[in-house]
């Protein structure tokens, strides 16, 4: 009985008894690789790549296969065998060395239609470790000025890397925490298409979603660069500015991130944005003012809101909308927050037609809670102009 070569294991051959996987994605029988590092060894045997976390863990659906693969012998899925045999030349391909760029490229491309078209495409790529093989040949390598082809390449890579990430295990990302590999995740977003710099959009929420990751988004949190990029991506254009609030808004939920989103212009970003999202149907102008409303429980973001022209014009146009009232909540939040202790943003929002925002508002089928917020604003509004008043 021939064995298939994904159930040989890559350091004896031999059929897997106990399949492990690295973190690299590589999969070793147990008793193989724990001689391995033993021996004092910390690389993977394979890649050569250093390991930056030498544990290793059960690859069950591996064992499972091999499992089916002994019991049903002959009637085992030979198109599925096929499939993880072609799979297994493509991942060769990517991996080799020797490979020229314009060949990778078009393995990638064969991968993305497998991915798309087989209903076994992505599991399989799962379980041959291709998601942290694609990690790795983006985040490989730094490149001071990345040519047009490799940026094709990551583009490519990247696309199919995210297509993978929500059937595979998130602690892959974590191999972006080393220093060159999140340098190059900058230097990609410095230098990148618009459509690379979209998808690091992406990943970064898938970051941000993580328990696994959150050491990870606290780091992007502090890499002030790329704070900077994102906000500037908030103004570049449609799905790349909307790619761009996905992303301010994944990394505003975490505390320790906020300061340095206010620091690098988040506010500005957020209110351009908002003032530009009533020229668009389909819009994300309710996560924009979510996010302005998590970042306003910072003294600098309410400064920095207060100081913008266009900064309570923008929150008071979102209080009341014709189309919905899906950021009317945030909106009126964001104004009791700010007009509570600003002269200067009290005049503004009532300058900007809050008022008749509000009654149109209660007049409105929002929700309950939304119009009890609106009714304790004109509250506030109406016992600190008595006090303005007073003082004047």
């Amino acid at each position: 009985m021939i064995i298939p070569h994904l159930f040989r294991c890559p350091i004896s051959l031999d059929l897997f008894k106990d399949p492990v996987t690295l973190c690299t994605g590589q999969t070793y029988d147990r008793s193989s690789i724990e001689k391995w590092l033993a021996a004092g060894n910390l690389t993977c045997p394979v890649t050569m790549q250093k390991l930056h976390d030498p544990s290793i863990v059960p690859n069950h659906t591996l064992r499972h296969l091999i499992d089916q693969w002994l019991q049903m012998s002959d009637q085992f899925d030979p198109d599925y065998l096929a499939t993880i045999d072609s799979l297994t030349a493509l991942k060769h391909n990517l991996e080799s060395h020797d490979d020229a760029l314009e060949n990778k490229l078009q393995t990638l491309e064969k991968i993305q239609v497998l991915s798309v078209e087989s209903p076994i495409g992505n599991s399989c790529l799962i379980q041959l470790g291709f998601l942290p093989l694609l990690l790795q040949l983006v985040f490989g390598k730094v490149k001071a000025k990345p040519s047009q082809d490799y940026i094709m390449f990551v583009d490519l890579a990247l696309a199919c890397a995210l297509r993978l990430l929500p059937l595979g295990e998130m602690e892959c990302l974590n191999v972006l925490k080393e220093e060159s590999k999140l340098a190059l995740f900058l230097n990609l977003f410095e230098h990148g298409s618009v459509m690379v710099k979209i998808s690091l959009c992406h990943l970064i929420e898938a970051i941000s979603s993580s328990l696994d990751t959150k050491e990870l988004c606290a780091m992007i949190g502090k890499t002030s660069d790329l704070l900077h990029e994102v906000v500037v991506l908030v103004g570049h254009g449609s799905e790349a500015s909307e790619a761009g609030i996905k992303a301010l808004s994944a990394l505003s939920s975490l505390q320790s991130n906020r300061e340095n989103l206010v620091r690098e212009g988040a506010i500005d970003g957020l209110i351009t944005y908002i003032l530009d999202a009533e020229r668009r149907e389909n819009n994300l102008a309710p996560m924009a003012m979510a996010t302005l409303e998590k970042l306003l429980g910072l003294g600098s973001a309410k400064e920095a809101l207060v100081n913008n022209p266009n900064g309570i014009y923008a929150v008071v146009r979102m209080v009341f909308r014709v189309s919905d009232h899906e950021g009317s909540d945030s909106a009126v939040s964001s104004l009791m927050i700010t007009c509570y202790d600003s002269l200067q943003a009290r005049e503004g929002a009532i300058g900007a037609g809050v008022l008749t925002q509000l009654l149109l508002l209660l007049q409105s089928q929002c929700n309950g809670r939304t119009k009890t917020k609106a009714r304790m604003l004109l509250k506030l509004l109406r016992s600190k102009w008595d006090e303005d008043s007073k003082n004047v």
